[in-house]
């Protein structure tokens, strides 16, 4: 088929205006402004920003609108090579917009944000053309009657599908899980799902309810992963100097749906995504430290190989 996609993704994109103060301040008092920056993001933006910076084709299903913070989000997937073929323009919708407060003395950040706008792409642009165009497909749990609806067409053509929910378990949530094929989560939404509270727990507690691959997360230590074949493996985290942590989950996804779609072993891209988000972790935003994939490569003899637990 022409055109082929490596990594589609639906889900969400957002603009994200980091703030950086001295301290956060206790209630009713004032807080000098230090920085103030506007960065891309959400969930599948920054996931498919990533895909396309390691070398991947990338496109994004949505739906935006014409104000400034959609008109930021497709200036910033066109200067990244994200294909927005399949962006319905539509009057009122526009990406998450969020405020993070980052307080400069301890390095910790708070993220508000502002769903108001999120809209899903319209049923006629959730085709089986447009899914059997992609080698992969990447959703998230915040447009989920979407998300199954794009992952049953994937799994009619037997393409797979990466996943990354962060929110509570509910009744769509419930219903996306069977359509997933890698499920990619935080540690405390591991244990939401599960009840579990170790990482090695929530992976086999997963696997057992059918999940075929599982990866759980949980920042400077590492990730446990595994399959029903295989069984749990850790995978220590790349030794960095942590500048900021926003936005490495989202290159986490984007770099294990990149090799994914590149036709790598599991344990390959487990270790290419772990090298992916510590790399970021240098460098301040959630976009601006996404390694290319030489990069990656350089960086992977400093990463310890991966134990069975």
């Amino acid at each position: 088929m022409e055109n082929k996609i490596d990594v589609l993704g639906l889900g969400a994109v957002a603009v994200d205006d980091v703030i950086g103060i001295e301290q956060y301040p206790p209630v009713d008092t004032k807080e000098a402004i230090r920085s103030h920056e506007r960065f891309g993001g959400g969930l599948a933006g920054t996931s498919l920003v990533t895909a396309s910076r390691l070398g991947c084709r990338a496109a994004y299903c949505g739906a935006l609108g014409d104000d400034d913070l959609s008109l930021f989000t497709l200036r910033e997937f066109e200067r990244e090579g994200v294909d927005c073929t399949w962006i319905a323009r539509i009057p009122g919708a526009r990406p998450i917009h969020s405020i993070v407060i980052v307080e400069q003395s301890r390095g910790t950040r708070t993220l508000f944000f502002d769903l108001s706008g999120l809209q899903p792409p319209p049923e006629q642009l959730l085709t089986a053309d447009l899914v059997g165009r992609s080698r992969m497909l990447f959703i998230d749990h915040t447009l989920p009657v979407a998300a199954q609806a794009v992952a049953r067409l994937a799994r009619q053509a037997g393409i797979p599908v990466v996943a990354d929910l962060e929110r509570g378990r509910d009744e769509a949530l419930s219903e996306l899980l069977p359509w997933i094929d890698h499920l990619v989560i935080g540690i405390e939404m591991g244990r939401q799902l599960t009840g579990e509270s170790e990482p090695k727990g929530i992976v086999s507690r997963l696997l057992e309810q059918g999940l075929p691959m599982v990866v759980v997360t949980k920042g400077d230590q590492g990730c446990w992963y595994g399959s029903r074949e295989s069984g749990v493996f850790h995978q220590p985290a790349l030794p960095v100097t942590v500048v900021d942590t926003l936005g490495c989950g989202d290159v986490f996804h984007g770099a294990y749906a990149a090799g994914l779609a590149r036709g790598l072993d599991v344990t390959l891209i487990v270790r290419a995504a772990t090298t992916a988000a510590g790399l970021k972790a240098t460098r301040s935003g959630g976009r601006a430290g996404i390694p290319t994939w030489d990069a990656v490569q350089a960086q992977l003899r400093s990463l310890e190989p991966p134990k069975k637990v």
